[in-house]
């Protein structure tokens, strides 16, 4: 049986205009990009050589230039083997997970990007993959649980954050891990954050027609607040809401075909002729464009004393009320 053939690293030249040649490495057999997903089998290196010297400095430089070029492909070389027998590649170890953690957060929400935040204050805003430890991890747990709130620095992060936090964490372990930047899964040696329970209010019936008839300073936080009482959509899924995910269908009426930011389930949700009208005349992209997130916050909470309601409220206790609408709608 034919032994499976480690593939080679080979330095080339290429002659370009000007009388200069490029330096390109050859992978034989070829490899996959890990940006394009494409196999290939050259990668150039950006600098070039004189094709023929004039003098002993041009000769010089190619010499050096030639050096590190080849420094390269022996790190390459290097990096293809441990990847190919299962060593742990060690540039890898080196390599800044700052700027890891921050590349995840860029493609996720908000909450995200605190626990970045959160974890760049605890390592002073330096960190390479080699030093992540079940010690340093574990360590940032127990900061978590004794933090302070990075924008209200008078008020602890609460332990149901701090859960919820750590788990996020845990989650950018877990791709660094599977990205192959972790010799081993921290996640496999950490006790995660339990959560507590918490009692949490919502408006009744009567509270939210007495909300809907207050004059909100924001239209747009009026319009998205009501829908998601009469929807049941979290606030990720409205921040998303495309005119194109609306459709009407047959003895169902207006519908929204979504996929959940949270869960990732495609699913049909009829919505009420109420719900429908809150979302404006119909266009194109989002449905509440002007929407952001952080008017969830003092706005939402501004508007609903408006109304002369003594309740904490966030926008999350919507799905609550629709589950209380729905109940009260069975026989």
């Amino acid at each position: 049986m034919r032994q499976q053939t480690c593939t080679t690293v080979t330095l080339r030249q290429r002659p370009i205009r000007n009388g200069r040649i490029s330096l390109y490495l050859d992978y034989y057999p070829a490899v996959r990009n890990p940006k394009t997903m494409k196999l290939s089998r050259r990668e150039y290196l950006g600098f070039y050589i004189y094709a023929t010297p004039k003098n002993a400095i041009e000769l010089d430089y190619n010499n050096e230039i030639l050096a590190k070029a080849e420094l390269i492909r022996c790190r390459r070389q290097e990096a293809v083997i441990n990847e190919e027998f299962g060593f742990m590649d060690r540039h890898k170890m080196r390599a800044d997970f700052m700027s890891y953690f921050k590349e995840v957060c860029r493609k996720k929400d908000h909450k995200w990007h605190i626990v970045y935040l959160h974890f760049e204050k605890f390592v002073n805003g330096k960190c390479m993959f080699g030093e992540i430890t079940v010690d340093l991890c574990n360590r940032f747990r127990d900061y978590l649980l004794h933090a302070r709130q990075l924008k209200h620095t008078d008020k602890m992060v609460s332990r149901n954050s701090a859960a919820s936090y750590f788990s996020l964490f845990r989650g950018v372990l877990k791709l660094a891990y599977r990205d192959k930047y972790l010799r081993e899964n921290p996640n496999d040696f950490l006790e995660k954050i339990e959560s507590r329970y918490i009692h949490k209010e919502f408006l009744t019936q009567d509270e939210l027609k007495t909300l809907a008839s207050t004059p909100c300073d924001i239209p747009v936080l009026r319009n998205a607040s009501l829908f998601s009482c009469l929807t049941g959509l979290r606030i990720s899924d409205i921040l998303n809401l495309k005119w194109e995910n609306l459709c009407t269908a047959p003895d169902l009426g207006h519908c929204i075909r979504l996929r959940t930011q949270k869960t990732q389930t495609e699913a049909l949700l009829p919505i009420s002729y109420e719900a429908y009208a809150l979302c404006g005349e119909p266009g194109t992209g989002k449905v509440f464009k002007e929407l952001r997130r952080c008017m969830t916050g003092y706005p939402l909470k501004a508007w609903i004393k408006k109304a002369g309601i003594q309740k904490h409220i966030t926008l999350k206790s919507a799905t609550k009320l629709f589950s209380v609408l729905l109940a009260s709608k069975r026989p």
